[in-house]
């Protein structure tokens, strides 16, 4: 998660916001809307490409705490 400090463009921003959008995208397509195209993510791709450079796992991290948040909107339990 981000610190309170944490500005747009920012490494830490950027992971929290792909997360949020990796979670959206898994949400929507869950939802029958597969296909949309959200015209902020746009906005993003040059600070997740600058935070990839520096972390060749954060798309991996990032999909994997994306899935824990929608696991937990969705009230899915794992046991």
């Amino acid at each position: 998660m981000t610190s309170a400090t944490a500005h747009f463009g920012s490494e830490s921003y950027s992971k929290e916001e792909l997360v949020a959008e990796m979670g959206a995208s898994m949400l929507t397509a869950m939802a029958g809307f597969g296909d949309t195209t959200l015209e902020h993510s746009t906005a993003y791709i040059q600070s997740w490409l600058r935070a990839l450079k520096n972390d060749k796992t954060m798309v991996v991290k990032a999909g994997s705490q994306a899935q824990k948040a929608v696991d937990l909107i969705l009230g899915t339990k794992f046991e």
